[in-house]
């Protein structure tokens, strides 16, 4: 072969070796990035934008479950609680979460102490005459804040019932206890009550709400 042959083909592999570099760059590139940017774990109580990101799951039939099953099962996207021929049990984004401050530190997440979440709705419904009485269910759970520690946790809860024109039709309120134990950051809690409320001739049992909330 001649040297001018020898010389085009040296060309040729310099090339061919430049552009497999060049594309083992490219594919290395993205991976170097996404590196840079994973996410160190945020804190939960650091926006206050996960006020409105708790998820409730919404269940026709309330659960067979022990109480801490059904507090700890896995949340879903939120529902509405909708069912035919049933009142809808409904939990606010801004009412099923309740964050407690140490005095005189509201807002500042480093004096949280620690923070009730509503995570799981349940109901069934009875008719009597014009009146229905629902058996309604709630769980949710306690998470430890930086200026909390183990123990039991007491937070008042209220009910209110209303027809599709807004108006109350019964009320009811309690509190939840929930246990966290040494070395764990939440505590879970569990509650069923029953409602009964009148049905207005021309309405739908399921234009009718059930709201459960933190009481302030």
């Amino acid at each position: 072969m001649s040297s001018r042959g020898r010389g085009e083909l040296r060309r040729i592999d310099t090339l061919s070796w430049l552009r497999a570099f060049g594309l083992l760059a490219l594919l290395a590139s993205p991976v170097l990035v996404s590196g840079c940017g994973v996410p160190k774990m945020s804190n939960p109580f650091g926006s206050s934008s996960q006020e409105t990101s708790a998820s409730l799951l919404n269940d026709d039939k309330l659960p067979e479950k022990g109480a801490t099953d059904m507090a700890a099962a896995d949340t879903a996207a939120p529902a509405d609680g909708r069912a035919l021929n049933c009142p809808q049990v409904v939990a606010w984004p801004n009412e099923r979460l309740r964050t407690i401050y140490q005095p005189g530190h509201d807002g500042d997440t480093m004096f949280v102490i620690h923070r009730g979440e509503l995570t799981k709705l349940s109901r069934e419904c009875q008719f009597y005459g014009g009146r229905v009485v629902v058996k309604y269910g709630f769980a949710g759970r306690v998470l430890l804040g930086p200026k909390g520690s183990p123990g039991t946790v007491t937070m008042p809860v209220k009910i209110r019932a209303a027809g599709a024109n807004k108006q109350t039709l019964a009320t009811d309120k309690m509190s939840i206890r929930a246990t966290i134990p040494q070395g764990s950051p939440v505590g879970y809690f569990s509650m069923m009550r029953e409602i009964t409320f009148p049905i207005q001739m021309g309405t739908r049992p399921e234009d009718y709400k059930i709201f459960v909330a933190f009481a302030k």
